[in-house]
């Protein structure tokens, strides 16, 4: 029986290698040169291993979510009281500013600020991911209204795209050279906005 010959590199480690490289130069600034030699690989098992750039593109932020920014969803589940929760969003975000073996910022806000017609795709799931953290926020927002642990008047929505808001601001403030204690201040400042008194 013919076997098809094994890939002469691990899909893994070529895919953390490819987040890499897109968390610190972004979808349009990453070429397929660039992405074959971080990873190792030539282009035709590059396209067979992940598919094209975008399709490896989505396949990193997966891992990214999975992987780096695995809490950010699971920062406003309820585990913890509501406050406590939003309070650990904003200084993760502030924490990303100073990743020894990590670039700065948030993948999901830097991916792909720029781009022309090509890259309309990337940023639509971009913005549809981020979204999904300020959904996610809402809802836990909506919950700790009905508990008690916020107002009956507190306007969750309000709240959840103010936070998210922040948050995603603090990841451009990251990139641009901002420390984790200058980001804490900026936490500690939004938090300050919470209604009510702390729980």
């Amino acid at each position: 029986m013919i076997r098809g010959r094994p890939r002469a590199f691990d899909p893994d480690t070529a895919l953390d290698r490819a987040l890499d490289l897109f968390w610190r130069k972004g979808y349009d600034g990453t070429s397929l040169s660039d992405l074959t030699e971080a990873m190792g690989i030539n282009r035709p098992s590059l396209y067979s291993a992940f598919g094209d750039k975008k399709a490896l593109f989505f396949k990193v932020l997966d891992r990214y979510l999975s992987g780096p920014a695995a809490g950010l969803l699971g920062a406003v589940e309820d585990g913890i009281p509501a406050r406590e929760a939003v309070a650990s969003l904003l200084n993760r975000a502030a924490e990303r500013a100073e990743q020894p073996d990590r670039p700065a910022g948030c993948l999901l806000v830097h991916g792909a600020l720029c781009g022309g017609e090509e890259a309309e795709e990337v940023q639509a799931e971009l913005a549809r991911r981020r979204a999904a953290v300020e959904v996610a926020l809402r809802c836990r927002l909506n919950r700790a209204r009905e508990s008690g642990e916020l107002p009956p008047d507190a306007d969750a929505d309000a709240l959840a795209k103010f936070f998210t808001t922040v948050q995603q601001g603090m990841a451009v403030q990251a990139r641009s050279g901002a420390s984790a204690a200058e980001l804490r201040v900026v936490a500690a400042t939004a938090m300050a906005a919470w209604p009510g008194k702390a729980s």
